[in-house]
C-alpha cells in the first residue's frame, strides 16, 4: 500500500475529490424506495451496475434525475410497480438490495 509522508511543521490546506465506491452507493440507491422524500446522492461512480440500479428503479415507478457528473436525485413516491423486471435483475447480484425495501413498502 502506498503512503505519503510528509515532514515539516506547515499545516495541509486544500481539497481533494474522494471518488465514489460502488458498494456503498448500490445499497444507498435501493435504500431510497423506503422513503417518499426526494433523496440527492452525489459522486456515483460511473459503473454499469448503478446505471442498471437507476434503470431498475426507473421501472418500478421511481423518478430519477441524473446530472452530467453522474449526481441523483431520486424521487420514490411515484413507485407504481413492486415487482423487478427479471432482464434487468439478473444482470446485477445486488438486485437483491431492493427486495427489503420494497417488502416494507
Amino acid at each position: 500500500m502506498d503512503k505519503l509522508l510528509i515532514e515539516g511543521g506547515v499545516s495541509l490546506q486544500g481539497e481533494i475529490r474522494i471518488a465514489g465506491a460502488k458498494n456503498s452507493a448500490l445499497p444507498i440507491l435501493a435504500s431510497t424506495l423506503l422513503t417518499h422524500d426526494t433523496v440527492q446522492i452525489c459522486n456515483l461512480p460511473h459503473l454499469f451496475d448503478i446505471t442498471t440500479m437507476i434503470e431498475l428503479l426507473a421501472c418500478m415507478g421511481v423518478e430519477p434525475v441524473i446530472d452530467e457528473k453522474l449526481n441523483v436525485e431520486v424521487n420514490s413516491s411515484t413507485i407504481k410497480h413492486f415487482n423487478a423486471p427479471y432482464e434487468l435483475v439478473k444482470t446485477m447480484r445486488a438486485s437483491i438490495l431492493v427486495l427489503g425495501p420494497l417488502l416494507a413498502r
